[in-house]
Order: structure tokens, then sequence, then C-alpha cells
């Protein structure tokens, strides 16, 4: 099949080219390094263009902090709802949005709220769809992932609250697996929390780093969440990912059901513990 795939030079999207392409799938790559201006694409005009015989789209764009340029309405709601309804009326086969776990009634984070605009976009227009809404996606050449490794090599670690949030990272190898699961299901239509097997708080998942590089446990110092929205607030200029509502998001907590995935995908999704043991 032909498929238009947005932000295909991040992390997701490198992952997922070569996975679609090793199933005999033709990858149209849409990234700025392709050309592609996604802050000056926001209408249905703008994508029309682009998808002469293209079956599938699936739309990987994702900012993690806003800029001058790049913002969440932009790059989360706006230019994704454009490329959905141009994908409506050019009877795409099916659409694919990468959404994320949080991305509900209950959000209050612009990043949140921006995406289930889209989703919502996405939703009412008649035709197929899938949204995934992964939780934290680890594995090789995710910034996350390389933040996280950094973090845990501290022998003593300030983290808010004791690191008592509730996680449930996932590994990019069962996101892409349930894209692909995506591409031929019959059951379409549908929203599904992309997750790992297990949650564990974030200090057990620090704990659980430093073990894998064969370093002893961590000394973990509690900071209240006031104070850590202010130490955020001074590093945020050196450490792009420490944003306050980044804080806030990771205190929320950032976990779900596995079920409804391990169904679509006819297993359960790798541990945590085995998925981090392969980077």
């Amino acid at each position: 099949m032909n498929i238009l795939l947005t932000g295909a030079s991040g992390f997701i999207g490198r992952h997922l080219t070569r996975k679609l392409q090793s199933n005999g799938h033709t990858v149209i790559a849409c990234s700025r390094k392709n050309g592609f201006d996604f802050t000056k694409m926001r209408s249905k005009e703008d994508w029309m263009p682009h998808l002469n015989h293209v079956d599938i789209i699936i739309n990987c764009v994702g900012i993690i902090y806003e800029t001058r340029e790049q913002t969440f309405n932009a790059l989360h709601y706006q230019t994704p709802s454009a490329l959905f309804r141009a994908g409506a009326d050019a009877k795409v086969k099916r659409i694919i949005q990468i959404s994320a776990l949080g991305a509900d009634e209950h959000s209050s984070a612009p990043y949140h709220i921006t995406k289930k605009a889209a989703d919502d976009v996405l939703r009412s227009l008649p035709l197929n769809w899938f949204i995934l809404r992964p939780s934290l996606v680890y594995g090789h050449g995710g910034k996350s992932t390389a933040f996280f490794k950094r973090l845990a090599r501290f022998p003593v670690i300030l983290l808010m609250e004791g690191g008592l949030q509730p996680v449930q990272p996932v590994h990019i190898n069962d996101l892409t697996d349930c894209i692909l699961r995506c591409l031929v299901s019959t059951d379409t239509n549908i929203t599904i929390d992309v997750v790992g097997a297990h949650a564990l708080f974030f200090k057990d998942w620090l704990q659980l780093i430093r073990t894998s590089e064969n370093r002893p446990e961590a000394h973990i110092i509690s900071i209240p969440f006031k104070f850590c929205l202010i130490i955020a607030w001074l590093l945020k200029p050196f450490i792009p990912l420490m944003q306050t509502e980044n804080i806030r998001m990771l205190r929320r907590g950032n976990f779900s059901d596995v079920t409804p995935l391990a169904e679509f995908l006819g297993h359960l999704p790798v541990d945590i513990t085995t998925g981090w043991s392969k980077l």
C-alpha cells in the first residue's frame, strides 16, 4: 500500500518507516527534512496535491514542548485536522492518528487538549480510522529514552513526591506492531491505549534503568510538587523537556488497562524489564 507518513523523521516515524518498508509498503515521507512545513499546511487545499494514489495516512507529528514557531495548536490540532479532512475528501482507505495517553475528557494540559481536539475531528469524519494513544514510548534513538538514562545515572535523584507516579512505558516495537495491525484490521473506528504490560512507579523505572547498567540503586530524595514546578521553570532554558506542564502531566500518572491492546495484538506487549534489557 501507498502510505503517507507525517513526522517520518521523528523517533516513532523512523522506526515505523523501516517496519512499513520491510513489510512491502511504499512510504511517502512527510517531514521538515522532506520539505514539509507543518506550521503552514493548515487547510485541506495544502494537502490535497499530496494525496494522489495514497491508500493510508498515518500521522506521527507531535512535540513535547512549544517554541515560537511550533505550537501545540498548530501541530497537534490545526494541521492534522486539515490533513484528516483532505484524506476524507480524497477517499483514502483509513487514517491512523498517533495521539497520546491522557488525551481524553479529563485533559487539562495544552499538549493533551490539542491532541484530543484533532482526535475528535477524525472521529467525526466518514472514513475508517484508528486513534492510538501511546504511553511513554521508549527505544533506540528516543530523546526521552536518552533523558531518562541520563537522569537515572545520578547516584542521588531528586524526584517529585518521591517518584510515586504510576507510569506504563511501551516499547517502540509494540507501538509499530499495533500500527501494522491497524492496516489490516477489519475492526475500525476504535481508540486504543498503547501501553506496556504492567505499570510501575516512576522511581522504580529509574532504578530499573540503573540495574540494567549494573549500577546500585540510587538514593531518592522526595521534592514537593510546588518546588518541582520552580525547578522545572529554572531548568527549561537548558533542558527543554523540563516544562512545568510536563511535570503536571507526570503527576497525573501515565497508565491504562492493557487488555484492549493485548486483544488487538493477539498477545501482551513486552514487559518493561524485558524491553529495557534489549536497549
